[in-house]
């Protein structure tokens, strides 16, 4: 047997080092992918990071779940999504919390329920539920315990997810539409019809779906359609995004952090166009929906 020269052992080295190198680069692109998604437009923290009493999420709590939502189909309560063994998903497999995220079913096989907004996820392509999974498992894990959640209603789980590839950025309502999914925009600006569910039949973006109250003050999803009374239609994009990014109406009133702008406002310029594009082509629907009271109001 021949024995290997020096040249050909130094490039079976270097070979396997630009491997390695190359591996590492694509796992940092899909970490770096994975947390403009989660802290962008899906804003996971929005729900499963405990808030302070300015109602803004708690860095302290980052993902450690628990924030509690009394809801009509009952009261839930956010899971820990951080990397934390005992009461997180950091003994959970890739495709274990894939499965969580984008068909509704816990590792246990127990049904996720509202307000996780599944039917959206269910959406999502392979690539960037992907990227979510690698930027979780590098969060920091925080021990937190969190309570089961109880429902009045049926829940069910969403079929097998395709996880086919986002529309072409060239195809700006298509993209739009997908990246305004993950933002699950249409879950919280919907209203719910007899069976509880928005009721994306007839009453598609035009809001009034109740939330919790805050304060004893309750809280609506707005008409976000192009009505030109009662919805979005006479707003300027640029009005429209200041709302989505940094929670200011038309009026100057400051929204609540439920509408997640301290996430929407991480988005790329042209994720949050698309969003825009996406938007302009939801029919008006003249729906007149009682104003919230702004921020300052409900600290009070």
């Amino acid at each position: 047997m021949k024995t290997p020269t020096i040249g050909f052992i130094v490039s079976v080295a270097l070979v396997g080092a630009w491997a390695e190198s190359a591996n590492t680069q694509d796992e940092k692109a899909l970490r770096a992918r994975g947390e403009y998604l989660v802290n962008g437009p899906a804003a996971c923290g929005n729900c499963h990071t405990q808030r302070g009493t300015d109602l803004f999420a708690d860095p302290n709590k980052y993902l450690a779940g628990g924030y509690k939502f009394d809801i009509p189909p009952g009261l839930a309560f956010s899971k820990n999504i951080t990397p934390d063994n005992d009461t997180g998903i950091g003994s959970w497999t890739d495709q274990q919390i894939i499965r969580a995220i984008r068909e509704g079913l816990t590792r246990e096989g127990n049904l996720v329920g509202p307000p996780m907004p599944i039917s959206y996820y269910n959406k999502l392509s392979d690539d960037d539920v992907k990227a979510i999974v690698a930027y979780l498992r590098a969060v920091k894990p925080i021990r937190n315990e969190v309570r089961e959640s109880k429902y009045k209603i049926q829940l069910h789980a969403e079929p097998p997810a395709k996880g086919l590839p986002a529309p072409s950025k060239t195809d700006k309502v298509a993209y739009g539409g997908y990246v305004a999914g993950m933002a699950h925009c249409l879950e919280c600006h919907t209203p719910p019809g007899v069976k509880g569910e928005p009721d994306y039949e007839h009453l598609k973006g035009a809001g009034g779906r109740p939330f919790f109250p805050i304060n004893g003050k309750m809280v609506r999803g707005a008409n976000i359609t192009s009505d030109q009374e009662t919805g979005i239609g006479s707003w300027t994009d640029a009005e429209v995004k200041r709302a989505i990014t940094e929670g200011i109406r038309k009026d100057g009133r400051r929204l609540i952090p439920q509408m997640p702008y301290p996430y929407f406002k991480n988005m790329t310029p042209e994720d949050l166009d698309a969003i825009v594009a996406y938007i302009r082509t939801l029919p008006p629907i003249n729906n007149k929906i009682v104003p919230n009271v702004s921020l300052e109001a409900y600290l009070k």
